[in-house]
């Protein structure tokens, strides 16, 4: 058997302390969480390399925090959902991280680290990062497992496919593959209760596919897993009401609203500020919905 990838020797020394308790605090919180998107890249598809210079996204953190994301998700790989993501060597993203990921990470919310790469997932963990985020559901990286059971951290799991295939049934290609990273989780150790699944909107679906997903989102129920929803700019908006990136935060905020309403406990957002008031503003109508309903 190969030995997970070791813990990186000149990885600060600023792991975050039970990365695990944290998690369970936030989503005992009873309602919808927000991570917000960090993208330390210069060909981001959402806002084309605002924030690779370091300063510059140390900063979006801080403006993200502030307009009240729980968990800042950083990434220095573009994944692109469209197939022309150009790939980046484990190196090349450590370094784009370096200066960026230990300062957010000071700054006193969990942070995610969004990588295909077991390497870097292991190095981030080391440079403070609490959960794990990889979109291709622990079926890319062999090792990618067997680190997240090491690090006992939470994992968000997305599903993906390497194309569109519109003639198949996108819901019943989730069951499967699910059941597949589950399987893997199960035998490299990783706790059910660290498990977060990710539908995958916008990757290898067409753009009807992505808005099955979060039409029927209540499907993925069964596996009695919390679920998030990252639908913010995605290119299904554009098909349904053509707009650049960033002029899709109407968009963006309808899908998640829908999402949260199928059962979505996270939402993944660029907009943050936008986001957590349309959340907590939908959240207060449907308390008092509740309520009017008790009083009949």
């Amino acid at each position: 058997m190969i030995d997970a990838p070791a813990r990186s020797a000149g990885a600060p020394a600023a792991r975050a302390a039970d990365p695990a308790g944290t998690f369970a605090r936030l989503l005992a919180a009873r309602r919808p969480l927000v991570m917000g998107v960090l993208n330390v890249t210069p060909d981001s598809f959402s806002d084309g390399g605002r924030f690779f210079d370091p300063e510059a996204a140390v900063a979006q953190a801080q403006r993200m925090i502030a307009d009240g994301a729980d968990i800042i998700d950083i990434g220095a790989e573009s994944t692109r959902p469209y197939g022309d993501a150009a790939p980046v060597g484990a190196d090349e993203e450590r370094k784009r991280l370096a200066p960026v990921l230990p300062a957010v990470c000071g700054l006193g919310v969990p942070v995610s680290i969004d990588t295909m790469k077991a390497t870097i997932a292991a190095w981030a963990i080391d440079a403070g990062a609490s959960i794990v985020n990889d979109v291709w559901g622990l079926q890319r990286d062999v090792e990618m497992a067997r680190v997240v059971a090491r690090e006992r951290v939470p994992v968000v799991v997305m599903h993906n496919r390497d194309a569109a295939d519109a003639a198949i049934d996108i819901m019943a290609d989730m069951d499967g593959f699910f059941a597949r990273t589950l399987a893997i989780a199960d035998r490299a150790g990783i706790s059910r209760d660290l498990i977060v699944l990710d539908p995958g909107i916008g990757f290898g679906k067409t753009p009807e596919q992505s808005m099955q997903a979060i039409a029927r989102l209540d499907r993925l129920a069964r596996f009695r897993l919390p679920l998030l929803v990252g639908a913010s700019r995605k290119r299904f908006i554009h098909a349904v009401s053509p707009a650049p990136p960033d002029r899709r935060i109407g968009g963006s905020i309808a899908a998640h609203l829908i999402a949260v309403l199928n059962g979505a406990v996270i939402i993944r957002a660029h907009d943050v500020a936008e986001t957590v008031q349309a959340l907590k503003v939908a959240t207060a109508i449907r308390g008092q919905a509740a309520q009017g309903m008790q009083g009949v």
